[in-house]
């Protein structure tokens, strides 16, 4: 039971406080009002408003859809910093303008039946619609639980079939253009070790020197990383530091000998501590000098006509700013020009924006710096993810006859169902199959 509580200022004036006691027993204070009838409306309100979330209250469903989210589901849920800030985009963008006026008993499963057609009809993709689900789900499922609903509305409503699509596997020969595009030692370590070794990024950018032990080149992967906006993250940081990987479980993974010694060397040529980032922003943030020519200009010919009509000598500034021509060699004249401009002091540009990063490298700027340049020259189209290099590790340990389970264990995978899908996965897997069904027809 609320009351209302006078107070006096210090001047003399007369407030009134409206005050209830909570599901918990504790004293709250909903504000101060200039009449004793107008805060006993206010503590009477509050305690409606408790009500509503009782248990077996009958009145628990007339909370909206937007109240029980923000101020009940949200709040209380528990959720890692990038599933929060993944669910908090979800939320404002596609369930809250959607259903954040309707009152929790009254949505059904036909509202969201239309709601997913409605997506549809907008262009959603169908794996998208299956995550925006996903979501929806979860807060009906903990409504349930809460007594807010007698219904769970997403139970029995289907979402558009999502495509399976096919892994993108490189092959050993597109993995060597690759390597001798990458610009310098630190990327080509990177990538060897992710297609050495198949982690993940997270995994992979939080690695340590302490996680290797040298003499048996055992790799312990114990820890991800994943990056968040800082509204998301527990201490307002952009990194967050989880101690388990994706599985929860940590694992330990044999490496090449090669590989094992190329990591030393990184680690000795950086001076990193045990304890420091086997790979970090500084390693990477390097100017990569102008490609020299392949050919003297005399030979490289005249390029494309524009749309005047007319051709330049490749490698010339006419022929980038001009001609419009974007090869290596026009690429190369231009960019020594811009590089002797700024040594002369001719040109001013703007200080290049630091990149908000306690030391882990991000995954967006090497995508962009470094991953697409090389996958571009190296010619790999369609172009591979990052990701894809650990789909690659699994197809080639399987196609040079690792056993699956041993496969499973090295990749972490919660069911070995996931990891018999990287079978066949190379163009040349069938090609045992062909030889073995000529020589049964002779």
């Amino acid at each position: 039971m609320g009351f209302a509580r006078k107070r006096t200022d210090t001047k003399g004036g007369v407030r009134y406080a409206a005050v209830y006691r909570d599901a918990r027993g504790r004293v709250r204070q909903v504000g101060t009002y200039p009449t004793r009838k107008e805060a006993n409306q206010a503590w009477q309100a509050a305690e409606v408003v408790q009500a509503a979330g009782r248990p077996g209250d009958p009145a628990s469903g007339k909370i909206t859809f937007a109240t029980y989210v923000n101020d009940e589901w949200f709040p209380h849920h528990v959720l890692e910093p990038s599933t929060r800030q993944s669910y908090r985009y979800v939320l404002d963008r596609h369930l809250l303008p959607w259903f954040g006026t309707m009152k929790m008993r009254d949505i059904l499963p036909t509202h969201v039946r239309q709601w997913v057609t409605e997506l549809t009809a907008n262009g959603v993709t169908p794996a998208n619609i299956r995550h925006l689900k996903i979501v929806l789900s979860a807060i009906f499922t903990t409504a349930l639980n809460d007594f807010v609903t007698v219904i769970h509305p997403c139970r029995g409503v289907k979402t558009p079939t999502v495509e399976v699509k096919e892994y993108r596997i490189l092959t050993p020969e597109e993995y060597a253009r690759l390597y001798l595009e990458l610009p310098n030692d630190a990327a080509r370590l990177l990538i060897e070790l992710a297609i050495g070794s198949g982690l993940r990024w997270g995994e992979l950018i939080e690695l340590r020197p302490r996680d290797l032990h040298l003499p048996s080149g055992i790799l312990t992967v114990s820890r991800s990383v994943s990056e968040t906006s800082p509204r998301f993250h527990p201490t307002g940081d952009r990194f967050y530091v989880k101690p388990y990987p994706k599985t929860k479980h940590a694992r330990r993974l044999k490496l090449d000998p090669a590989l094992v010694t190329a990591i030393e060397t990184h680690a000795n040529a950086h001076a990193l501590p045990a304890d420091g980032l086997l790979f970090q922003l500084r390693h990477f943030d390097q100017t990569t000098p102008p490609r020299p020519l392949l050919l003297d200009a005399d030979q490289l010919g005249s390029t494309a006509p524009n749309a005047a009509g007319r051709t330049y000598p490749h490698a010339t500034l006419s022929a980038y700013t001009a001609g419009g021509c974007r090869c290596v060699h026009c690429r190369s004249s231009f960019a020594r020009y811009r590089a002797d401009r700024r040594a002369a002091g001719q040109d001013s540009p703007r200080t290049p924006r630091e990149r908000d990063t306690d030391g882990h490298l991000p995954r967006d700027w090497f995508r962009l710096r470094i991953w697409f340049p090389a996958c571009s020259a190296a010619g790999l189209d369609p172009r591979p993810r990052l990701h894809d290099l650990r789909h690659s590790h699994a197809s080639w340990l399987l196609a040079g006859g690792a056993d699956l389970q041993v496969v499973r264990d090295r990749l972490g995978h919660a069911s070995i169902a996931t990891t018999s899908k990287y079978v066949h996965t190379l163009p040349t897997a069938d090609e045992t199959a062909l030889t073995a069904l000529r020589r049964i027809k002779g």
